[in-house]
């Protein structure tokens, strides 16, 4: 093969290192997915958020169950009739007995069952709204990740392309004897490598897939769109302001304190759990040759065994009570904590994604620029312009998934707060070099 042959190929490895100092940004495919399309979708079709809901449903029925009275008792008997002879009358203890029978429990005792079931449906309530919070923040999670692998493929498909060139070119050159051959085989194995790379991320992709299509309750093989990649803009409230935001309007520590206060309404209820209820009874009996009686009695139940059924009960709903107060205290504990934690991993996304756009991607986008000019002269070896390529590649992959980790603690800062924590970012992350 002449240098003839090996200048067409030397020519295309040039103008391709040129595109790869100033690669455009990736274009956004025309049938995107946002993520208020996701989100809306989930919370209209997601089958646990709608489990949820029910649920709450169902315990504000109980509300007015526990409310009211235990239900009348009628009774009609025909007492007294001779066994020979079944329809005779003319006996003075014969009658045609009608009673009717009303238990009231004691003063209190329905009132503090009722504020107890009251309290525990707004607690279910707002566990459900919890539950769509926790649902929108996942939703969002699986969403940017599928946005940071399908930016990441861009980038390292475009790379491996390059990369291929490089192989061509270095196989010409080493072909006439210009070249090394180390040269040629350090091309193949960055190929081969970024193929692996490519091959378990495609892999990736298709199990994030599976699994936001699991949360949108729909087929887990159903095609997902293109989907968008937001980049942080401003300033995140500071940690003090998170959590008095949360501690005022997450719903799961507004569901602990009604817990709370259900347990405190069932205790108060079960220390009049020793005190008697009342049945009332009304009876008529009808003489069909007599004069007819009437009876009107009143009965109380005594707590005979209330060292082991009433007093146990109030125990257990003072240990309930104090249960619920300590899980309350628990919830808020761990929920700071968590917003610390989130706080800190979206401002750490995105103070490193501004030094990658900024500072280290301009530089190594230069590194690869300078190599490329000394490349053309002879002055730096195959290896030095394919590994400074493959920093660019790194750093390019890097910066994306910082985006996506910004946006993923601030989806799960959301849920933690009750709100959006911080300003509404805008723009579309892509795989720009």
């Amino acid at each position: 093969m002449s240098w003839a042959r090996t200048l067409p190929a030397a020519a295309a490895m040039v103008a391709a290192l040129d595109m790869a100092a100033a690669r455009p940004v990736l274009a956004q495919e025309s049938d995107t997915l946002t993520v208020a399309e996701a989100v809306t979708m989930a919370r209209q079709a997601n089958p646990m958020l709608r489990a949820a809901r029910l649920r709450a449903d169902a315990a504000s029925e109980r509300v007015s169950q526990v409310g009211a009275l235990p239900d009348p008792q009628f009774t009609f008997g025909l007492l007294n009739r001779p066994v020979g002879d079944f329809g005779r009358t003319d006996q003075q203890m014969t009658m045609n007995a009608f009673e009717l029978k009303q238990r009231f429990p004691w003063p209190g005792k329905l009132g503090f069952s009722k504020e107890r079931a009251a309290h525990l449906f707004e607690a279910e309530r707002l566990e459900a709204d919890e539950s769509e919070a926790a649902l929108v923040s996942r939703v969002k999670s699986v969403y940017y990740q599928l946005a940071y692998i399908d930016r990441a493929l861009d980038i390292m498909r475009d790379t491996r392309d390059l990369l291929r060139q490089f192989e061509e070119v270095s196989s010409a050159l080493y072909s006439v004897g210009r070249g090394l051959q180390q040269d040629v085989l350090q091309a193949q194995v960055a190929v081969a490598g970024m193929t692996e790379d490519i091959t378990v991320m495609e892999q990736n992709r298709l199990a994030m897939a599976a699994r936001l299509n699991s949360l949108l309750a729909r087929p887990a093989t159903v095609a997902v769109a293109g989907l968008q990649l937001p980049t942080a803009v401003g300033e995140i409230p500071p940690v003090d302001s998170l959590m008095a935001l949360a501690a005022e309007r997450r719903p799961a520590l507004r569901a602990a304190r009604e817990r709370a206060l259900a347990a405190e309404a069932g205790y108060r209820a079960a220390r009049r759990s020793v005190y008697p209820d009342f049945t009332v009874r009304l009876g008529y009996g009808q003489r069909p040759e007599f004069v007819d009686f009437m009876t009107i009695a009143l009965g109380i139940n005594i707590p005979l065994w209330a060292g082991s059924k009433q007093l146990a009960q109030r125990r257990e709903m003072q240990a309930m009570q104090t249960m619920e107060e300590a899980r309350e205290l628990d919830l808020y504990n761990e929920t700071f904590a968590r917003i610390a934690e989130q706080r800190a991993e979206a401002e750490r996304s995105r103070s490193l994604g501004e030094l990658y756009v900024t500072s280290v991607l301009p530089q190594a986008r230069a590194a690869v620029e300078s190599a490329l000019s000394a490349y053309r002269v002879g002055q730096v070896d195959f290896s030095t312009l394919v590994q400074n390529e493959m920093t660019v590649n790194r750093y390019e992959i890097d910066g994306v998934r910082l985006t996506a980790d910004y946006q993923r603690a601030l989806a799960e800062l959301e849920a933690l707060v009750g709100e959006t924590p911080g300003p509404v970012a805008e723009g579309d992350m892509g795989g720009e070099r």
